[in-house]
């Protein structure tokens, strides 16, 4: 009999759970809503063990912040969660435990640029950098088919950013105030217009000030790591135009300085989007699966 992989996106509303081959063939699929964590890992485990033993590992890309410190006492915990109850859950082992296969989770960026590393848009990359930009903002950073992790999972969304976009908007990070996360995301954008950002017009303001500080971050990440390619993902993204702002305003930016023809002549494909849409998490999950197994 063929064994198959799980794979699970775990989200502060949603937990997307999957099953489906190494191949990215996806077989069955479901939508549990998030509530307690025995509440939900329960349904979780219901779902898998529906396949029975053909689920041989399961790969998960959770919401965080996590701890991914193999030497630590809270290795894969979920950390200080403003999520109710889910401080010091612990995702993997409970799968473990009740279904008594191998493994293995990351957060829920790595586990979307893995996705789009494996079938996406960073097909053949050797250094890829995954965004995504919505209610909050996070990076997920592929280094040779790898993710990256240092001393903690890197926190893209909590760089510091040239503040000329933001006026006088002090940002909404609790810990930083305007950096990245604090002056791009969802909810900045909210308290900054007043609206959400959704219901913006598409002359707005607030688009092209968007535009401008994203392209900010992006600049150091493009000056510091590199990349080859930069995915831009998340709700805020989904706004028409947003994409070939950020492509312009990040080519003004750079100034010409990056001498590489794909950033002077080809932003279109240097700058995209998710090649597998919302379903890059849970197509990482498989990623993390089959390494589980190795």
């Amino acid at each position: 009999m063929e064994s198959y992989f799980g794979a699970v996106e775990a989200g502060g509303t949603k937990f997307r759970c999957g099953i489906g081959s190494s191949d990215g063939t996806w077989f069955t699929e479901t939508r549990i809503e998030t509530r307690t964590p025995k509440e939900t890992l329960a349904e979780v485990v219901d779902f898998f063990a529906s396949a029975g033993s053909r689920v041989s590992a399961v790969g998960v890309g959770s919401f965080g912040p996590l701890d991914l410190d193999p030497d630590s006492k809270t290795f894969e915990q979920i950390t200080t969660t403003p999520k109710p109850g889910w401080s010091g859950a612990d995702i993997p082992g409970a799968l473990r435990a009740a279904l008594k296969v191998p493994v293995m989770m990351d957060t829920d960026v790595n586990a979307a640029a893995l996705g789009e590393h494996r079938w996406g848009a960073g097909q053949g990359l050797d250094v890829l950098l995954y965004l995504t930009i919505g209610t909050g903002i996070g990076g997920g950073l592929v280094v040779d088919g790898r993710p990256v992790h240092g001393l903690v999972h890197p926190e893209m969304g909590h760089v510091r950013v040239p503040v000329t976009a933001a006026g006088e908007f002090p940002g909404v990070c609790p810990y930083h105030g305007n950096c990245f996360e604090g002056l791009a995301s969802g909810p900045a954008m909210a308290a900054r217009w007043g609206r959400p950002a959704e219901t913006l017009p598409e002359d707005h303001p607030g688009w092209g000030a968007e535009a401008e500080i994203i392209a900010a971050a992006l600049h150091g990440f493009v000056a510091t790591v590199s990349p080859q390619r930069i995915i831009l993902g998340g709700g805020i993204m989904h706004h028409r135009g947003l994409l070939d702002a950020i492509r312009q305003r990040l080519q003004d930016s750079l100034n010409g300085y990056v001498r590489s023809p794909v950033l002077l002549e080809r932003i279109e494909e240097y700058l995209v989007s998710p090649a597998l849409g919302d379903r890059a998490g849970l197509a990482g999950g498989l990623v993390l699966a089959a390494a589980a197994r190795r």
